[in-house]
């Protein structure tokens, strides 16, 4: 029985049977200090609400990713704490199961006016001869239709884009906003830390939605058609 289940029979033997504290709280094997405690948590109705809000505009970040961004927005909680209020809220990220379809809607895009506005990002994926997959990290300007970067490794962890997203800053300067997809290394601890850091604002498409990355998408097909299909398959 829980302790809110203790207090209620302790309540309906006293009230029913007209017994004092003690007799009760004896029966059920309750202690009376127990039974006069006063909580002194604060109220977490605000926290409560924020967190769900967060939840519903991002579907597929769990706890801890929650938890980055409430403290970004000056919430002091232990994650332990945030956990707690999260398994109450029944907010655990469901498993995917199938194709992905679309879930909820996202705020409108604004178009890009300027260079540096919005930069998009994705992943494509090839395979050497020798059975080896490597994959190319592309970066386009939304606004210039420029590629930014073409980054081509067999590894490309959320530490790895953090770093050459740094790097390209210091070089072309700070994007306003990133779009991508909900890519585990692009939803990763480390770019919620940089964008975090970095003061930008960054979009996620919803998934199953890859027309609203459109530029990317148009960028990285003709990457494929014209570079990665063209070159002789050589060891």
């Amino acid at each position: 029985m829980t302790l809110a289940g203790k207090r209620k029979a302790v309540a309906h033997l006293q009230s029913a049977f007209e017994m004092s504290e003690r007799r009760p709280c004896k029966a059920i094997g309750c202690c009376r200090m127990t039974m006069r405690y006063k909580t002194t948590r604060a109220d977490e109705a605000g926290l409560r609400q924020r967190m769900k809000a967060i939840a519903h505009e991002r579907r597929r970040f769990g706890y801890r990713r929650l938890h980055v961004l409430l403290k970004r927005e000056g919430y002091v909680i232990n994650h332990k704490r945030l956990f707690r209020l999260y398994r109450e809220e029944k907010l655990a990220v469901r498993r995917r199961g199938g194709r992905k379809r679309a879930i909820g809607t996202r705020a409108p895009m604004q178009l890009p006016a300027a260079p540096n506005d919005r930069w998009s990002l994705d992943f494509v994926s090839d395979q050497l001869t020798d059975g080896r997959r490597f994959r190319i990290l592309t970066i386009v300007d939304d606004c210039t239709r420029e590629c930014l970067a073409l980054v081509a490794d067999t590894s490309l962890s959320g530490f790895r884009v953090a770093r050459e997203l740094e790097r390209l800053t210091i070089a072309r300067g700070k994007p306003k906003t990133v779009v991508s997809d909900n890519g585990t290394e692009l939803t990763s601890n480390a770019i919620l830390a940089w964008a975090d850091a970095a003061r930008v604002d960054w979009h996620y498409i919803a998934p199953g939605k890859p027309t609203q990355n459109a530029f990317i998408e148009s960028f990285n097909g003709r990457l494929r058609d014209e570079l990665l299909n063209d070159i002789p398959r050589r060891r």
